[in-house]
C-alpha cells in the first residue's frame, strides 16, 4: 500500500496552500485596527478594503454588498435572522420557506426563528437527487400567499451529496413574488461560478476555509436593495454587522479565492476537468470494489459538484467505515463535519427518500484542486478490507 495518506474530506475544510499561508502571515504582522485614523490603522484599512474589492469582484457583487463574517455559520444566521426581522418590521408575513436537506446552520437558525420569534416554518421537499424543483417553490409560494412569506432559503449545492440547485430559476420565482432569497453557497464556492448579480439572490453566504483560506472568516453578500437587521451591536463597522474586522482573514480569503477561481471569477476549466477525472476514477473504483454501493445525488455532470462522490454501502455503518479507513490512512466522512461525532442518520438522505437502514451506510468523499491520484489509489486499496470488516460488525 502507498505511504501517501489520503485526505478526501475537502468539503469539511480544505488545506491552506503555501501562497495563501504566506499572504496570511504577512497580513497577520500588520499593526493597526482598520477603524483607526492614524497611519497604522489606515494601512490596515487599505489591506482590508483591497481584499474586499477583490472578493467582491470575483463574486460578482459591489464592494458595499460584501460583509465579512466569522464564517459560513454566522453568515447564514445573519441572513436568515436579519432578513426575517427586517421584513417583519416592513410588514411582511411571518412564513419562512426552506428546502429540506439544508446545512444545519440554516436548519437550526430557521427553527430558532420558529421557536422563539414566532416564524411559521415550511419545509419544501426535494427530489431523490436532493434537488429543489422550481415548481415546488412556486407551489409553496402560491399556497402560502406571497405577502405571507418573509424569505426563502436554499443551498447553491448540497454539502453532502453535491447536487447543484437551479439557482437562477429559484431566485427568479421568489423575486417575481416580491420575496428575498438567501442562498448558501459555502459548498459551491471554488467549484462553480458564483456571480451574485446574475443569480437574482438577495443574499449569498460563503466561507474561506472550504477553498483553502483560514477558518474563522466568511462573508455575506447582501444586495443593496436588501435590508438585514444586525445580530451583533457595538461599532457598526460594517453594514448589518459590528465588530473589529479581521484584516488578515480577509487578505487570506482573497488570496484563496483568487487561486480557486482566477481573475474571471470562474474555476479554471482545466482544473475542473482534472478534478472531475479524479472523482470519476474514484466512483468507478468504488463500484468495482463493491457493485452494491449506490452513488447518491445527481448523476455526475453539470448538476453535481465536480469534487463530490457520496455513496451508501449496504450492510455497513458509515461511522465504522470512517474509523476503518482512517486506520488505513484515508480521511473521509459520513457527511457534514458540523455533525461529526453525533450518531444521527443523514437528514439529507432521509429528505431524498432513502430508507433509514440504507442511509446509515453513508460515506462522503470530497476532493480538492490539489488532490492527487495516489490518494484515490490509497482509498481503493483500503476499501475492500474496510467494507468486509464493517459488514462483519453490521449495523448498530
Amino acid at each position: 500500500m502507498s505511504d501517501t495518506r489520503a485526505y478526501l474530506d475537502h468539503a469539511a475544510t480544505s488545506p491552506m496552500p503555501d501562497e495563501v499561508a504566506a499572504e496570511y502571515l504577512r497580513a497577520l504582522r500588520l499593526v493597526g485596527n482598520p477603524a483607526s485614523t492614524h497611519a497604522h490603522g489606515q494601512l490596515a484599512s487599505e489591506s482590508l478594503e483591497h481584499a474586499r474589492d477583490e472578493i467582491a469582484r470575483l463574486l460578482g457583487c459591489d464592494h458595499a454588498e460584501l460583509i465579512f463574517t466569522s464564517g459560513g455559520t454566522e453568515s447564514i444566521n445573519l441572513a436568515l435572522k436579519g432578513l426575517y426581522w427586517a421584513r417583519r418590521r416592513a410588514g411582511s408575513g411571518n412564513t419562512i420557506l426552506v428546502a429540506e436537506g439544508e446545512h444545519h446552520a440554516t436548519i437550526e437558525a430557521a427553527e430558532w426563528l420558529r421557536d422563539s420569534q414566532g416564524a411559521s416554518l415550511i419545509w419544501m421537499p426535494v427530489d431523490p437527487d436532493g434537488r429543489l424543483a422550481p415548481e415546488t417553490l412556486s407551489a409553496a409560494i402560491a399556497e402560502t400567499g406571497p405577502d405571507n412569506v418573509a424569505l426563502v432559503s436554499f443551498l447553491w449545492a448540497n454539502n453532502e451529496v453535491g447536487t447543484v440547485q437551479p439557482v437562477t430559476e429559484l431566485c427568479q420565482i421568489a423575486t417575481e413574488a416580491g420575496i428575498p432569497s438567501h442562498v448558501d453557497a459555502v459548498s459551491a464556492l471554488g467549484q462553480l461560478p458564483i456571480h451574485f448579480a446574475n443569480s437574482g439572490a438577495a443574499a449569498v453566504s460563503v466561507s474561506a476555509h472550504k477553498i483553502g483560506g483560514p477558518v474563522g472568516v466568511g462573508a455575506l453578500v447582501l444586495g443593496r436593495r436588501a435590508t438585514a437587521d444586525a445580530l451583533l451591536h457595538g461599532g457598526t463597522q460594517q453594514r448589518s454587522r459590528s465588530g473589529t474586522q479581521n484584516v488578515a482573514g480577509a487578505v487570506a480569503f482573497a488570496a484563496a479565492l483568487r487561486r480557486a477561481v482566477g481573475p474571471g471569477g470562474e474555476p479554471d476549466p482545466h482544473a475542473v476537468a482534472r478534478l472531475t477525472e479524479l472523482r470519476d476514477a474514484l466512483i468507478a473504483g468504488v463500484h468495482a470494489a463493491d457493485p452494491s454501493a449506490i452513488l447518491r445525488g445527481a448523476t455526475p455532470g453539470p448538476a453535481r459538484l465536480s469534487g463530490n462522490a457520496h455513496f451508501t454501502f449496504p450492510g455497513c455503518q458509515g461511522d465504522s467505515l470512517v474509523f476503518l479507513l482512517d486506520a488505513a490512512g484515508v480521511s473521509a466522512s459520513v457527511g457534514s463535519a458540523c455533525q461529526a461525532g453525533v450518531a444521527e442518520t443523514s437528514h439529507v438522505l432521509l429528505a431524498m427518500g432513502v430508507p433509514e437502514a440504507e442511509a446509515a451506510g453513508a460515506l462522503r468523499f470530497t476532493l480538492g484542486v490539489d488532490t492527487e491520484l495516489a490518494e484515490i489509489e490509497r482509498l481503493l486499496e483500503a476499501l475492500p478490507n474496510a467494507l468486509a470488516r464493517a459488514r462483519t460488525a453490521g449495523l448498530v
